[in-house]
């Protein structure tokens, strides 16, 4: 094993710790933390087992398994990108009815010396 294997395992270990530990900050659903589970289990197996990759990555049309292992990647970052902008899109959306609705109990809350 060489020792990028390793620093890369080690990584992968210390995002699952971190994942763990911070379960209660992470407002995942179950089926994303295990699909996430799954992605690391798959990356740890992939650094470990490169030729088992390169079969599989044959078998389904790919030259190389860093191909397969690079494809899948690509479409987990889109993936978490799109899930990331659609979250924050609608926290925004949520801030603004908040704020209207404060501005507008503000606003019946004021007597009519006040407006």
């Amino acid at each position: 094993m060489i020792w990028l294997q390793i620093l890369a395992i080690l990584g992968v270990f210390a995002l699952v710790a971190f994942f763990i530990v911070h379960r209660g900050t992470a407002r995942a659903s179950a089926g994303v933390k295990l699909l996430f589970v799954a992605f690391v289990v798959f990356g740890v197996y992939a650094m470990l087992r490169q030729d088992d990759v390169t079969w599989v990555a044959n078998k389904i049309g790919i030259q190389r398994g860093l191909d397969l292992v690079l494809f899948l990647l690509v479409i987990a970052f889109a993936f978490t990108t799109v899930s990331t902008y659609l979250r924050f899109r609608e926290l925004e959306i949520k801030y603004a009815r908040l704020a209207r609705a404060i501005a507008l109990q503000n606003a019946e809350n004021q007597s009519p010396e006040q407006r």
